[in-house]
């Protein structure tokens, strides 16, 4: 099939390349003429491992190619997939300017170059969008004089984690179509037949129940997070081991064990977008979502919680002292700091007047040009960020920071503070070292 991608972000670039690696013919568009002059040129504009590799190997192939103009690719193109960004507006909400913005140019250009019922046109959602927004692009391009029998609009969420994209994209563990055309459903279905095949279920519902899917496991997650983290508090305060009482958890298959890892908060382009959003269409249905709210201020409080453990421990004695922290990145695997957890941390050592070294394995460009210019310390290694430090803070479970030489960083240390916002260490043993050890949850 025929296929254009719209948007090169996370979502559209690992689908556009998954798609042609399964024998399709793929054009991934964006209108960031910055974007499609790296991607022709051979570079990749977001970290994903894997996805540099798989590029090369399908555009070599000729299944795989760029353009930033989608008004030349309407006529030959079967399926166009919507992958453009929908951030949150200061209401919460999501902005979907840049969909219905896609949707109008197919709409335009399609009416330019005539309807044909035999040349049908599949739009897909990929964005996380509001419930009810594939019915609103059905009915922009009514509006537009389109008629449906020229074309059908599918929801096709993705449920991708940075950092696995390409495996949960080829390997997901389910796949989920909407819509009230049956002809768009069967078109669809049968271009995930080569991923169905090795047992990946298909869920075909409605444009809305689909779209619900995607919020509902999103807020889900957020609020298992958020849970684990109370959870965390409290074993702080009596004496109980949150690790443990996670795995305790999670060998109930009821619960399951993933997402119970107590933190500095859940960040990333999704967790908070999409609580957000839910909570705001929500509210314009007339209902208030209790629970969902809960996880979004529990996590807004965690994510402070690193700042309030430093600022106990040294008071106000921060004068020319200086914190490291290990990880930017809100994950492991990704360069991607949307909401990190180390954003809130930095601003309140920050204000603290600590001065601040950091090191992460790929997000170090995306924190100096997005986020935090020169008011921090770059460095180049662990032993760089640690040399003649009064403390460290792992912000990010990076492989690099699971099996490091204590011994090595305590003797580079003026202080030995030690803060493990992951709860990668074992405390016994970091404190056997010399360290003055905290972590989240635990004794």
């Amino acid at each position: 099939m025929k296929i254009a991608v719209v948007g090169t972000g996370y979502v559209g670039l690992v689908t556009g390349t998954c798609l042609a690696d399964l024998g399709n013919e793929v054009v991934c568009v964006d209108k960031d003429d910055e974007k499609i002059n790296m991607l022709n040129s051979g570079k990749i504009p977001i970290y994903e491992p894997g996805l540099e590799e798989l590029v090369k190997k399908n555009v070599i192939f000729k299944r795989l190619s760029f353009s930033n103009n989608l008004v030349d690719l309407v006529s030959a193109t079967d399926i166009f997939y919507i992958a453009v960004g929908t951030p949150p507006t200061p209401t919460g909400e999501a902005d979907i300017s840049a969909v219905l913005a896609v949707a109008k140019t197919i709409g335009e250009t399609l009416k330019k170059q005539g309807l044909n019922e035999e040349k049908f046109k599949v739009i897909v959602n990929k964005s996380t969008v509001p419930v009810g927004m594939g019915v609103r692009v059905e009915q922009t391009l009514n509006e537009m004089g389109i008629d449906s029998k020229y074309f059908g609009v599918v929801s096709n969420p993705e449920f991708l984690r940075e950092g696995s994209a390409i495996n949960d994209t080829m390997r997901p563990n389910r796949i989920v179509i909407g819509s009230n055309s049956t002809k768009a459903l069967d078109i669809i279905e049968k271009l995930y037949r080569p991923i169905y095949l090795i047992e990946a279920p298909v869920v075909k519902t409605n444009l809305e129940t689909a779209e619900m899917i995607k919020y509902a496991s999103n807020c889900f997650l957020a609020t298992k997070i958020s849970f684990i983290n109370e959870m965390a508090n409290i074993c702080e305060k009596v004496g109980a081991d949150v690790n443990t009482v996670a795995k305790g958890m999670g060998l109930d298959n009821r619960i399951g064990k993933y997402f119970l890892h107590a933190g500095p908060g859940y960040g990333g382009s999704c967790f908070p977008k999409d609580t957000r959003a839910l909570i705001s269409i929500a509210a314009k249905n007339g209902y208030d979502l209790k629970i969902v709210k809960a996880a979004e201020e529990v996590n807004a409080i965690q994510k402070r919680k690193v700042g309030s453990i430093v600022k106990e421990y040294f008071e106000n004695d921060t004068n020319n002292k200086v914190i490291t922290l290990l990880g930017l990145a809100f994950k492991p695997n990704t360069d991607d700091m949307r909401e990190a957890p180390a954003l809130i941390a930095i601003e309140e050592l920050l204000a603290m007047g600590f001065i601040i070294n950091v090191f992460d394995p790929a997000s170090m460009d995306e924190c100096q040009r997005k986020y935090l210019g020169n008011r921090v310390v770059y460095c180049n290694s662990v032993s760089e960020a640690v040399e003649a430090s009064d403390g460290v803070i792992i912000m990010t479970e990076w492989n690099e920071f699971r099996e490091m030489d204590m011994l090595g960083i305590k003797n580079k240390l003026r202080t030995p503070f030690f803060l493990d916002a992951r709860n990668i260490y074992v405390p016994e043993r970091m404190r056997e070292i010399g360290f003055h050890y905290y972590c989240i949850g635990r004794c």
